[in-house]
């Protein structure tokens, strides 16, 4: 009886074994920015209880021992004339493209760490109810090249936490880009929209046709 239990059992995990494997569990995916605003959940957002540091950054980074924090991760990783690193991670030269203002840096002290999807933004539209290490993970997201980018300080702080409306973004040469970087993050982290967000995105999405988000869903 206990051996025709635990073939049947084998039986029966053999022919569900193709269905947990057919699929992985988060893949990326690639779709027009017009079609990625309607996937954005809609709510209304408070910033009732927001504190800055209830987002832990900076964290020791992708590789705690090179004593590199997630600053210095981005900086190195998005150089375009790699910095020398030098003890306790300290950077000299290197050279940097400012997406945001199309400006050339040469120095890592002139540029800010921008999150795509700002702090109190995230707060706003579903973070609140994040556990800390949930926040923390989304304060240093290595996973997703469009998490977090090096901007100069000047067009980061100009830009500050607003939704991305036309007055708020950055240069106009690049505001197909940015939109779905910033709706690609909100997807990521499966993070709400309101009504004035979700227009305001409509309207950019209406003068790029050709732009599409990519996005695979945080961990």
């Amino acid at each position: 009886m206990l051996k025709s239990v635990v073939r049947g059992l084998a039986a029966a995990a053999l022919a569900i074994l193709p269905l947990t494997v057919s699929a992985p569990a988060h893949a990326a995916e690639t779709v027009p920015l017009s079609e990625a605003i309607t996937h954005l959940p809609v709510a209304v957002e408070s910033r009732g209880g927001y504190d800055r540091d209830a987002f832990k950054h900076w964290n020791a980074g992708a590789n705690p021992s090179d004593g590199c924090n997630t600053r210095a991760e981005v900086l190195i990783a998005e150089a375009v004339e790699p910095p020398t690193v030098g003890p306790k991670c300290r950077l000299t030269g290197g050279r940097w493209w400012s997406y945001y203002d199309q400006v050339w840096v040469t120095s890592a002290s002139g540029l800010d760490i921008d999150h795509m999807g700002p702090l109190a933004e995230a707060w706003d539209s579903g973070a609140s109810a994040w556990s800390a290490q949930r926040r923390e993970a989304y304060a240093n997201d290595l996973g997703a090249a469009t998490s977090l980018v090096a901007v100069t300080a000047r067009s980061n702080r100009s830009k500050s936490d607003q939704d991305p409306a036309p007055v708020a973004a950055p240069a106009a040469e690049v505001h197909c880009r940015y939109v779905a970087e910033w709706v690609g993050t909100k997807l990521r982290w499966t993070l709400s929209a309101d009504q004035a967000e979700v227009a305001a995105l409509r309207e950019v999405a209406a003068v790029c046709p050709d732009q599409t988000v990519t996005y695979e869903p945080a961990p």
